[in-house]
């Protein structure tokens, strides 16, 4: 036998020993049965956690950085040349509408005031007695003592004199008011600034001698992006819109009303500036004060409510998985109305579903879930005491 045919020989033989391997693999693999990769041979069961959505009324909140703005804040300065006589007031002080806060020095406005009121006495007298000798005169006519021309000479004279006495009368009010300047007291209810002046101090028009600002109400001021501006007007239009401001994380929120919306639109920012006021009777909110403001410009009612963690955005869509029959996942679109926290209230839910949070990742529609523990509600505490988030409205 030649090379060659042993060659041929090898190769025959080594298919036959391949296929006989391959033929007994395939009777092993039959005997295995299908339970090799578990049950049906499918992926196994994946373990989710489920909760129940909550129906409940959900405000619609917009957020916002402002600033404490006082309703009114006057600058208090003399209307005349003169020294500080009296400092009636402290640094600091609450005073009420009209209270004497400085005094002047008086001594020549006093002076002026005496002097038009002389002036305006003296006129006074001249006038009556020329009234008398006109009576007197008008039974002389009468009489055919007297001319008519002189008559209507005095009665020019009387009528010239009785103007005379309007004029200094307006001239002594004058006086006074000008002495009134000397007596500074205080425009409005408020609390005094700092005080620079001092008695003795010598005062003009440019001095400033304190300020007087309103604490109660007081304003809060804030913007808010253009896009809410429907959605504010919308709500001032339907009443009073509450609004809520918050001084630091441990302080109490302040409840008032939106007081103010701007009437154009910053261009170049994009938003639209806005005040609030408040009662400020404990004086809880002070000038220049940093706050967080919270707006509630809507309230959607009996809304559907699931952690935000359930809902998955996709190409397709937005959609949740819910817990069906024969423990499966199914896959049901809905719409996420409005975002707060960790939670959002949808659309496309009946509210008896069984929503899943947890393990969704490997879930596929129609594939075997188990449960990690029992349904509980989408939520354990209302909104309002949960720490919210900026809300989004689709």
């Amino acid at each position: 036998m030649n090379k060659k045919n042993v060659g041929v020989i090898a190769v025959v033989a080594a298919l036959v020993v391949a296929g006989g391997w391959y033929f007994n693999q395939g009777h092993e693999a039959k005997a295995e049965g299908p339970g090799a990769k578990g049950a049906g041979g499918g992926q196994p069961p994946v373990t989710v956690n489920v909760v129940k959505p909550e129906r409940r009324d959900v405000g619609v909140e917009l957020f916002a950085n402002g600033t404490v703005t006082p309703v009114r804040t006057v600058n208090l300065h003399p209307q005349t040349v003169t020294t500080i006589r009296k400092v009636h007031i402290r640094e600091g002080q609450f005073v009420k509408e009209g209270e004497l806060m400085f005094s002047l020095d008086d001594r020549a406005d006093q002076a002026n005031v005496a002097r038009a009121e002389a002036q305006v006495a003296r006129d006074r007298a001249t006038l009556a007695d020329l009234d008398r000798q006109y009576k007197r005169s008008q039974e002389l006519v009468s009489q055919n003592f007297l001319a008519q021309s002189a008559l209507d000479s005095l009665l020019s004279q009387v009528e010239a004199q009785r103007a005379l006495v309007q004029s200094n009368q307006a001239a002594m009010r004058a006086t006074q008011v000008s002495a009134s300047y000397t007596s500074i007291r205080a425009p409005m209810s408020g609390r005094v600034g700092a005080i620079d002046v001092h008695p003795g101090a010598l005062v003009q028009m440019t001095t400033s001698l304190t300020t007087v600002t309103q604490l109660d109400p007081i304003n809060v001021s804030f913007t808010l992006p253009e896009s809410t501006l429907g959605a504010l007007l919308g709500a001032q239009k339907a009443g009073n819109v509450d609004v809520h401001v918050t001084s630091g994380a441990d302080a109490k929120p302040v409840a008032g009303r939106l007081s103010f919306i701007d009437n154009a639109v910053d261009a170049q920012a994009g938003t639209i500036r806005v005040k609030g006021e408040f009662s400020n009777n404990n004086t809880s909110l002070w000038p220049g004060q940093y706050v967080t403001a919270r707006v509630v410009v809507q309230t959607l009612k009996d809304a559907l409510v699931i952690p935000q963690t359930a809902i998955i955005t996709s190409t397709n869509g937005t959609f949740v998985y819910v817990l069906a029959e024969g423990n499966s996942a199914r896959q049901v679109p809905v719409k996420r109305v409005y975002a707060f926290g960790d939670h959002a209230a949808v659309t496309g839910l009946t509210g008896a579903e069984q929503v899943i949070t947890e393990g969704k990742q490997n879930l596929r529609p129609g594939g075997k879930v188990r449960l990690a523990q029992a349904a509980k509600p989408a939520t354990e505490k209302p909104a309002s005491t949960a720490q919210p988030k900026q809300g989004e409205q689709a």
